[in-house]
């Protein structure tokens, strides 16, 4: 017998959301088979079988989430059958251990659940998770019932609760108002985002920049069949430049210290159906203004698909949000901590320009570009002085494409 456990997907990651099984109770796999989709803080990813054998058992349904290491399935070879008790924590069966890309990195008896008392004496299961919500939401697990393997109290158990309190008075939804749950992704940019607002000082410079040059030069890669390069490409290797040139910005406030980063790794906020996802262009102090063009499509569209590994959203020292094709002036984005800094890009319009002394009129391209700063680590000057550094790059945009 194998057991298929919550996999740990990335540094980060404590739990896993079952979004889908791929096969059917009963069905045969192989080892490496995807057999279902897992949720994680930062992607869908894909739940590879540990093993080969017939899947079944499973303890979890599509919306549940689970600790990583716990199981949720088990694989049978051939005159194997589940043993009693398997899945409530009183099983004897022997551990088995799953391929290196499944093992979760912290032992397997530390995401057990965790028995409360209950007034009456007997006791309750619930997941960490779980019982460090109900503490701080003031919830007596005692009034709840799990929907967890073995009939665990899990998160979203106590998430659906109301305090005691509460309970008898329950909110009233208004004719015509309708309640929309919180995916695990809508929950997790609705925890970072309050963080990063409320504990960074923020503060915001916006320039108006002249990217007709850039225009042309688009136009230029066009004619000689050269490929589609766009000016958020253009926009991400001024970036990288300025913060080549000034560390100050490429770096993170670290309590009684600023670190500043010796590489440049640039997060793009991308738009997906269930909210925002950051993938990071690695090394972009080392990569052209070509291969930074390829990789930043080839994220997005992973980003969009679901395909993203947590590895491919770690690690940024800089961010870059870009709402250009949304019709909008310009906006100040909310920091991607620990960065110290995130530009936001506002969308490009033909306006009518003074181009010089004798004020004469120019209808040209323009955008306006907005850097938030952590004031802990990036006074106002040196914010001004980074992003009149990339304007400049932009509006002379052949320094780029050395």
């Amino acid at each position: 017998m194998t057991e298929v456990i919550m996999p740990k997907m990335g540094d980060g990651m404590e739990e896993g959301t079952l979004v889908e099984w791929l096969k059917k109770d009963g069905e045969k796999v192989r080892t490496g088979e995807v057999i279902g989709n897992i949720q994680t803080d930062k992607a869908t990813l894909e739940l590879e079988s540990p093993g080969s054998g017939m899947l079944t058992g499973f303890l979890i349904k599509p919306g549940e989430t689970v600790p990583v290491g716990v199981p949720i399935a088990v694989l049978l070879k051939e005159g194997e059958k589940v043993p009693d008790g398997w899945g409530s924590g009183s099983s004897s069966a022997p551990a088995v251990e799953a391929p290196v890309a499944l093992v979760a990195s912290q032992p397997i008896a530390e995401a057990t659940p965790v028995a409360s008392s209950a007034t009456n004496g007997s006791r309750i299961k619930a997941s960490p998770l779980a019982k460090k919500i109900a503490a701080e939401a003031g919830i007596d697990l005692a009034t709840l019932s799990g929907s967890g393997p073995g009939g665990r109290i899990v998160e979203k158990d106590v998430r659906g609760a109301k305090p005691a309190a509460a309970i008898a008075k329950p909110a009233a939804v208004a004719k015509g108002d309708t309640e929309v749950p919180l995916s695990r992704l809508r929950q997790i940019i609705a925890q970072r985002t309050q963080h990063a607002k409320q504990t960074v000082p923020h503060f915001y410079v916006t320039v108006e920049v002249d990217i007709e040059k850039i225009h042309g030069l688009r136009d230029l890669f066009e004619q000689e069949e050269s490929g589609k390069v766009s000016v958020n490409d253009f926009v991400v290797v001024a970036c990288t430049r300025a913060l080549q040139e000034m560390p100050e910005v490429n770096a993170t406030f670290a309590g009684e210290r600023i670190l500043q980063y010796g590489d440049v790794h640039i997060g793009i906020a991308a738009a997906v159906d269930e909210g925002l996802l950051v993938p990071v262009v690695k090394n972009a102090d080392q990569k052209s203004l070509r291969e930074i063009s390829a990789e930043v499509r080839n994220l997005v569209k992973k980003a969009r698909d679901g395909k993203l590994h947590p590895d491919e959203m770690s690690g940024s020292t800089f961010s870059i949000s870009n709402m250009g094709m949304l019709n909008v002036d310009s906006f100040s984005a909310i920091i991607n901590e620990p960065n110290a800094a995130i530009v936001a890009i506002g969308t490009a319009k033909r306006v009518p320009v003074v181009v010089d002394e004798d004020d004469e009129i120019e209808i040209r391209w323009r955008m306006n570009i907005t850097g938030s700063f952590d004031h802990r680590a990036v006074d106002g000057a040196i914010g001004a002085k980074f992003v009149n550094l990339v304007k400049s790059y932009l509006e002379n945009p052949t320094r780029l494409l050395s």
